[in-house]
């Protein structure tokens, strides 16, 4: 099934570094993928299809480009199987918090 949904449909738009730049860092909620419940068999893709800027891969197992990701939750809110939940704060690919993961713990360090 998931071979005729990528036959048939295609992102609608791919990231690419803007104005903005890498827009990973305006996100205060990061997607975490639970592998487990989100596999190669039986799968629908339907975070790949409704995320805005195309950034989880059709690939298994499935990625997001946390360097792009904003953290807007619509692949969260999407998943039928609830394999992608949102954790607060900015987590790495290798799921360390980024200094800036709690909102506002920057405050103290700014000019």
């Amino acid at each position: 099934m998931a071979d005729k949904i990528r036959e048939i449909i295609s992102a609608a738009s791919k990231p690419a570094p803007g104005e903005a730049g890498r827009t990973g860092d305006w996100r205060s909620q990061t997607p975490a993928i639970d592998h487990e419940k989100c596999t190669q068999k039986d799968t629908c893709l339907l975070c790949w299809l409704y995320c805005p800027d195309g950034l989880i891969t059709r690939e298994f197992p499935l990625e997001i480009d946390l360097e792009y990701c904003k953290g807007c939750g619509i692949c969260a809110e999407e998943c039928p199987r609830k394999a992608i939940t949102m954790v607060n704060g900015k987590v790495d690919e290798v799921g360390q918090e980024s200094e800036t993961a709690v909102a506002g713990s920057c405050l103290s360090t700014c000019p």
